[in-house]
């Protein structure tokens, strides 16, 4: 197959960074191309080259479609080379119809009028073609699952006139396993028709099962670019990291202690505007020195149950809540850290990081009120705890005064757990602690959560990964449309992916 677009060494540096050096890439005609590295291997570098973000005047080496080299200007000079990108953020407007989305910036116009008629007729074509079942021309994009909100989001860049090579970064991270299914299949059907794919991801089993090539970048150079016919996946693992990962997860070298450090007891939660119950009479008991997984499929609850109890008021709880066996009502987050109760969200980008700071503010602003001396913050001593944080958590920086923004998935991670763990903490609850990074810093980041146990911290773990909740935990916490369907306990019987899918999916079998 002929190549449609090419990058020849190409170099990108930021002050005191080699983010990319001599970068070597090729897409061919219909081609799926997995894009794979840890997280700060330059990947989301080199797309925003390839789509125009970095003009190329901000960058050495060379971009070539069809043969022929290009220079991009701005996006606008990409978009019109036929290259579209898919980011993992989506940019719909969800206030608009599903119509309203797709033809925005692009309206038909018939006369100077707009052609609604034109734009509902095209929109029933792309809801076809993309099987969004139950979705219509009219229909809120705000009221729709994120699966079809990201169907919807590719559907409005592949329907642009000349759109030939599309860019997808990390698009199944928020999807449900269904929702990955369908999203795969309409991949396959767009490489049929003519589209070229370059695909980013940290789900090495969706690469290997999608991709026809995949090219490895590590520490901002190109490791190599293979068939995926040709590589394992253990081997593929080993071109991102460079190590060997034999051992994922690490032992469970300590035994919980019977004591129960948080139990909650009849827990409800409501959505304060609709009144719309989403946790029924949940109970819970965490006990000192575990990690206890807690599992269950797209809107099981696990958040708005957890973030409920922790101060959160986003939703509405109520029930009792016992912190060492004594009663405890949290009102706001920062009376939850005052009992000694710590919080991770799982939205990192959003609700985590603060990228207006650098990463030493942002492992303090948490406890910021302990470096206050008489009208103002000793920085000797911020600087000095957030220093021995950073070290303590390996989180790899050029130094504190690094804006947040600059480090990996992986290291802005490390930074949030830094800064949780800064007060006097005994229990930390990690809701998805590893998602949107990549396979190093996964091990990177358990190694710590066993640590920390040793240390003395108990950790609560929301996650959506079975793998992870089966190889973290030491008991299992299942729930179910809002309801907890067993607490299960994974030392001295192995679980099994199957029982715990059984029990997310609400299926009761005897003796389970």
């Amino acid at each position: 197959m002929a190549a449609i677009l090419e990058a020849r060494g190409i170099i990108k540096l930021f002050p005191g960074v080699r983010a990319l050096d001599d970068i070597r890439f090729t897409l061919e005609r219909q081609q799926i191309h997995a894009l794979c590295g840890e997280n700060g291997a330059g990947k989301s570098t080199l797309i925003k080259v390839l789509c125009g973000v970095y003009p190329h005047t901000e960058y050495e080496g060379d971009l070539l479609i069809d043969g022929e080299t290009v220079q991009f200007k701005t996006i606008a000079d990409a978009e019109k080379k036929g290259i579209a990108v898919i980011h993992q953020e989506l940019s719909l407007f969800n206030q608009l119809s599903v119509t309203e989305n797709l033809f925005v910036g692009h309206e038909i116009q018939r006369n100077g009028i707009l052609d609604k008629n034109a734009m509902t007729k095209e929109t029933f074509k792309w809801i076809d073609w993309f099987n969004l079942d139950g979705v219509t021309p009219s229909s809120l994009v705000g009221d729709l699952g994120v699966g079809k909100q990201q169907l919807i989001e590719i559907a409005r860049a592949v329907r642009q006139p000349g759109v030939r090579i599309l860019i997808l970064d990390e698009p199944t991270a928020s999807l449900t396993e269904n929702e990955t299914e369908l999203l795969l299949g309409i991949l396959q059907k767009l490489r049929k028709e003519g589209t070229s794919i370059i695909y980013v991801s940290h789900k090495l089993d969706e690469v290997m099962r999608l991709c026809d090539r995949i090219t490895v970048l590590r520490d901002g150079a190109t490791v190599g670019s293979v068939s995926t016919n040709a590589i394992t996946q253990d081997q593929l693992v080993h071109m991102m990291v460079g190590r060997e990962i034999e051992d994922m997860y690490p032992p469970k070298d300590t035994a919980p202690t019977a004591e129960v450090l948080l139990e909650i007891r009849d827990y409800n939660v409501f959505e304060y505007v609709t009144g719309k119950q989403l946790v029924k009479n949940a109970g819970l008991a965490v006990r000192r020195g575990e990690i206890m997984g807690m599992y269950g499929l797209v809107g099981a609850g696990r958040t708005e149950f957890i973030s409920t109890v922790y101060g959160s008021d986003q939703y509405k709880g109520s029930g009792k809540v016992l912190w060492k066996g004594k009663p405890l009502r949290i009102n706001t987050p920062v009376e939850a850290l005052n009992a000694g109760i710590a919080y991770c969200t799982e939205d990192r980008k959003e609700a985590g990081i603060i990228p207006t700071m650098d990463v030493g503010e942002n492992t303090t602003i948490e406890f910021i009120t302990g470096f206050v001396k008489g009208l103002a913050i000793d920085k000797n001593a911020e600087v000095m705890r957030a220093s021995e944080q950073v070290k303590e958590l390996s989180v790899k920086t050029p130094s504190l005064a690094t804006k947040i923004v600059n480090l990996s998935g992986g290291n802005q991670q490390k930074v949030l757990l830094a800064r949780n763990l800064l007060g006097d903490i005994e229990l930390l609850i990690l809701d998805e602690p590893t998602r949107g990074i990549d396979v190093g810093a996964k091990q990177e980041i358990y190694s710590i959560m066993r640590r920390l146990v040793k240390k003395g911290i108990t950790i609560l773990m929301i996650s959506s990964e079975l793998p992870e909740v089966l190889g973290m935990s030491d008991r299992v916490c299942v729930m179910h449309r809002g309801q907890i369907m067993g607490e299960l306990d994974n030392r001295n019987a192995a679980l099994t992916q199957e029982l715990l899918m059984e029990k997310a999916a609400g299926i009761e079998r005897g003796g389970a």
